[in-house]
């Protein structure tokens, strides 16, 4: 199946909302704002990503989210590297004493790969269906009374994908 086919197939397999598929659409113009900064990235592989990121929110709305998303991407056998992306978007990663101190599994939530940072950067540089820019991502953050490392992975995940562009 090509990007578009995975993507359609996983939308009618757990009848995504429009507000979900709205909001990964967006994140997916965000993220061809990064990528055209780079030629080594797989294109297929982010729009899968972007536009499946947040297919969890069909179960919740919390943090839960990505890992019960990736699991349902996976029971429905789509490629582990989009299931990766999924589980690994939120905000800047979670290290491993955080995401216990949160209830979450005992996984990975760091971004590592390409892919999954410029994902996970683009949904951050996202607020509902409107593009925003770290300043705002950054607010907002301090607002909701983030850690101040989890505000730090965020600028340090900027700083290495876009440098200093949209500041």
């Amino acid at each position: 199946m090509n990007a578009d086919e995975i993507i359609n197939y996983v939308y009618e397999q757990l009848n995504v909302s429009t507000y979900i598929s709205d909001h990964c659409t967006t994140v997916y113009e965000r993220s061809t704002d990064i990528t055209k900064y780079y030629d080594n990235v797989d294109l297929d592989l982010i729009k899968c990503g972007a536009m499946l990121h947040d297919v969890g929110r069909i179960k919740t709305n919390n943090i839960e989210h990505a890992y019960l998303g990736a699991d349902l991407l996976r029971e429905l056998n789509i490629d582990e590297k989009i299931a990766k992306i999924t589980e690994r978007h939120i905000g800047a990663g979670i290290p491993p004493h955080e995401a216990e101190e949160l209830g979450l599994p005992p996984r990975n939530y760091m971004p590592e790969t390409l892919e999954e940072k410029i994902v996970a950067h683009a949904d951050n540089l996202v607020h509902g269906v409107t593009k925003v820019n770290l300043k705002f991502v950054i607010d907002k953050w301090q607002n909701k009374n983030m850690n101040q490392a989890s505000i730090d992975r965020l600028i340090s995940l900027h700083r290495e994908l876009l440098g200093d562009k949209y500041e």
